[in-house]
């Protein structure tokens, strides 16, 4: 399998197919490179290289005890982009991937940057604060840790099965085949990494990282994420960035890559070629 090694040692997978101007892929909590396939096959048939890692302590990458931070996760990043010498890249971030690569453009600068997309994205801020009152409250995301540290098997299949698609809406029709796949990613990854992960996704704040980037950044969320409710998250980061452009889908669950992958392949495809 193909691997980089950090220069702390850490193993990270990486997926890397086709040609053109590339696309990196940064994935959602906990998942993996596997929770992009709806858009890698589709922008690798449009002519663009594709590229998804596995974050650390996610998938196929080294199970390691520590740095499940943002600063280690955009370093990390920076060192699957310097050792495949990418130029011109367009970063797409799902959900704790968004924060991942607006993280590593703000952090690593924008000379190999051509423009980002973030979806379901977890910046500015997901937690309460006094300076962000719109958050969730801390509590909801410490009940996330102790529901994984007793058992992240039925944990995961819980989310998958009702939230993280909006397979808990009236009406909805949850797609077994999805709901184990996400089950299977998460449980791929180590245990660790995730219950540190809640924090990291959590707690970091994007605000500043907003501010500096100046690539044109396509902000996509639809209305109903019940992961990362939509007021307190995408409009405020559309606001924050200097060529920000906001695009909410009405009735669009967190899991929206996958369960309305036609649409979002097809507004994607769109901002590149814009």
């Amino acid at each position: 399998m193909p691997t980089i090694t950090t220069k702390e040692g850490v193993e990270i997978f990486y997926k890397d197919w086709g040609s053109g101007q590339p696309i990196v892929f940064s994935h959602g909590w906990p998942l993996s490179a596997d929770d992009w396939d709806a858009q890698m096959m589709f922008f690798v048939t449009h002519g663009y290289r594709v590229i998804a890692h596995d974050r650390r302590g996610h998938g196929r990458s080294s199970q390691v005890a520590d740095g499940h931070d943002m600063d280690h996760y955009a370093d990390d990043l920076a060192a699957v982009t310097a050792h495949l010498d990418l130029k011109n890249a367009i970063h797409v971030g799902h959900s704790t991937g968004g924060g991942e690569a607006v993280h590593y453009i703000a952090r690593h600068g924008e000379s190999r940057v051509a423009k980002a997309a973030i979806l379901s994205a977890v910046p500015p801020l997901m937690v309460q604060t006094a300076a962000n009152p719109g958050g969730l409250p801390k509590s909801v995301f410490d009940d996330f840790q102790v529901q994984l540290a007793a058992g992240r098997s039925s944990f995961y299949r819980d989310i998958a099965a009702g939230p993280f698609y909006g397979y808990n809406r009236p009406g909805a029709k949850p797609s077994e085949a999805v709901i184990q796949n996400w089950w299977r990613q998460g449980m791929m990854g180590g245990a660790k990494a995730h219950y540190d992960g809640i924090v990291a996704f959590s707690q970091t704040d994007f605000t500043e990282d907003l501010k500096k980037i100046t690539v044109p950044v396509l902000v996509m969320h639809g209305d109903d994420d019940q992961i990362v409710p939509y007021a307190d998250s995408a409009p405020l980061s559309a606001k924050l960035l200097k060529n920000g452009t906001l695009k909410t889908y009405k009735g669009f669950p967190h899991g929206m890559p996958t369960t309305h992958a036609e649409t979002i392949n097809a507004d994607l495809l769109a901002f590149f070629k814009g």
